[in-house]
């Protein structure tokens, strides 16, 4: 069990709460999912929960945490010493031969738990298997992930899903794939930031996200409604009122000095009127609010950018595929013509982003093509210690970036996000400013390495949406479900043997 009791963290560059007296119980076999916009401190709540140490740099924390029992996390990102260790000293002390089924489950080898290889070198999703592998052979009692999912292939994902579901373990986790917390998650806690970031709300729900999303859409239009119908009502009231006060104050105007009768009649009954006024003022305290809500906020492709039908976006073919001597795939082709959204699918290590990289520099040159590219690690195309307004600003003319400043601000980027460091962000502002990018460039191909794997379950349809729309051509890795059959029109699996059409799952 975990107990979190009056937990209040508040960064410190611009004094914004992230949670207030929050409390919250995580119990036997509740997997609860934080869910809620990029940049709202999931990451820093997951944090905090298991060691307050890890954000005291730049947040203040305080409140209580209660745990029975070991806690394991896995963090977003694997930083620091882990990245430099070899898999053999990454795993030492670990009895992994006492369960077996952790390896096999996760398609790791014995071998792999005594490698030479650094961590650091391995794909995304072979570094989040080893960390998941080294926390289940720890035995927890306690589940703290934070992305989960990223990277990893879909058998993998597959298993991860079904372990979630299975296990007994309560699970506190983030993920930004909509399929496995809607088959996986019991209980949601969704982090929203309201009124232009100036107030914090956390919700805490036990059922499925699906039935949560319907009941909190039904919920907030009915008040919405209720709210709206109040309004309206009173306006008619209001009107009403104003045309007798109107014609009182017309007739006590009017009335002659020599019928006192008259005019105290009219006194006596203007102040009534003045009391029905001062009544139908006091009434609107007790309306119901419209519901105060965070939308997903994304900038859309320019519709006049379109490719014509048919013409030749890529016909590229090599004999081999590979990472310094390694060979991971021969014979590798891969057409692409007109406005067409490619899905590139497959195990970890089998080099989908190393093709999606030769695909880039293939693409690159291209004059009669203005190519964008969106790497898996988002540092080969941002400078972190820039902000994002110097990012933009090294490119665009002025009023090009007054467009760019624009945006992002509907993209609920605060003035202190715009003019901080990139390496502040959060994974999916990341995104969101390279997505601008792209936007701004007027890229009519996009190469995506994938795109949806920083965006809450929130922000994912919307920027399926977008990208569904888009005119040109996208070239994307993706273990992303829900994009694949929502926004590729075909799908290739990346195999030893080169790639193959397969079915969009």
């Amino acid at each position: 069990m975990l107990e979190l009791k009056d937990i209040t963290i508040q960064l410190k560059k611009d004094g914004r709460m992230l949670a207030e007296g929050f409390s919250f119980t995580l119990g036997k076999g509740d997997k609860a999912v934080i869910v809620g916009e990029e940049g709202n401190g999931k990451s820093t709540l997951l944090k905090a929960v298991y060691d307050p140490s890890l954000v005291e740099e730049y947040c203040e924390f305080s409140g209580l945490v209660t745990a029975r029992g070991r806690l394991a996390y896995l963090p977003q990102l694997m930083e620091g010493r882990p990245a430099a260790m070899s898999l053999g000293e990454y795993f030492e002390g670990t009895e992994y031969y006492r369960h077996p089924e952790v390896p096999e489950s996760l398609g790791l080898r014995p071998e792999f738990f005594f490698g030479t290889q650094k961590l650091g070198s391995l794909s995304g999703g072979e570094k989040v298997k080893a960390q998941l592998a080294r926390l289940l052979l720890g035995e927890p009692d306690v589940l703290l992930l934070d992305e989960p999912t990223n990277d990893l292939d879909l058998p993998t994902l597959r298993w991860l899903e079904g372990f979630l579901r299975d296990t007994r373990l309560p699970v506190l986790y983030i993920s930004h794939d909509e399929t496995l917390i809607e088959n996986t998650a019991n209980v949601i806690l969704h982090m929203e930031q309201l009124i232009r970031k100036t107030r914090c709300r956390i919700t805490v729900t036990r059922e499925d996200y699906r039935s949560y999303l319907a009941r909190r859409r039904q919920s907030f239009d009915r008040q919405a409604q209720v709210a709206r119908k109040q309004r309206d009502e009173h306006e008619k009231q209001q009107r009403r009122w104003q045309q007798i006060y109107d014609r009182v104050d017309h007739e006590q105007r009017s009335i002659s000095r020599q019928n006192p009768s008259g005019g105290r009649l009219l006194k006596k009954k203007m102040h009534s009127v003045i009391a029905t006024g001062k009544r139908l003022e006091r009434e609107t305290e007790d309306f119901t609010e419209f519901p105060e809500e965070e939308e997903a906020i994304i900038t859309f492709f320019d519709p006049a950018v379109r490719l014509p039908a048919g013409k030749t976006v890529l016909d590229w073919s090599s004999p081999q595929l590979t990472v310094g001597e390694r060979v991971l795939a021969r014979d590798v082709s891969l057409r692409v013509a007109g406005p067409a959204a490619v899905g590139i699918t497959g195990r970890n290590g089998a080099g989908k982003s190393t093709l999606l990289r030769a695909l880039w520099e293939e693409l690159r040159p291209r004059r009669d093509l203005r190519a964008a590219y969106m790497p898996q690690d988002y540092a080969e195309v941002l400078d972190y210690a820039r902000t994002p307004l110097e990012h933009l600003s090294a490119v665009y003319d002025k009023e090009t970036l007054t467009r760019a400043r624009s945006c992002l601000g509907s993209m609920r980027f605060t003035r202190e996000e715009m003019t901080g460091k990139i390496a502040a962000l959060s994974g999916g502002q990341r995104a969101k400013l390279l997505l601008l990018d792209m936007v701004l460039q007027g890229a009519n191909v996009l190469l995506l390495d994938e795109p949806t794997r920083n965006f809450s379950p929130l922000s994912a349809p919307v920027v399926r949406a977008a990208l569904r729309e888009f005119g040109g051509a996208i070239i994307s890795v993706s273990h992303d479900r829900k994009y694949l059959s929502e926004v590729c029109t075909a799908v290739y699996e990346l195999t030893p043997e080169g790639l193959r059409r397969v079915e969009v799952p």
